[in-house]
């Protein structure tokens, strides 16, 4: 169910039967972990696009996520 691999492991899985809820559950994640990852990376590039060649550290770009501007 880790989204990272599920797509590629539920296929090697399905031959062999799979419950339709772990099947759901699996897309689930999936979609969501995709979303969450968008809506961040769009986040931290939106203001740190402004930012040209300064080098970035950790806390500054936690600090980019709860950015309200």
């Amino acid at each position: 169910m880790i989204p990272f691999t599920s797509p590629i492991i539920m296929m090697v899985r399905l031959p062999f039967g799979v419950a339709p809820w772990e099947l759901a559950l699996s897309m689930a994640i999936l979609t969501v972990s995709f979303i969450g990852a968008v809506w961040l990376a769009g986040r931290v590039y939106r203001t740190g696009i402004l930012m040209y060649g300064k080098k970035v550290s950790w806390g500054e770009m936690w600090k980019w996520l709860f950015y309200k501007g």
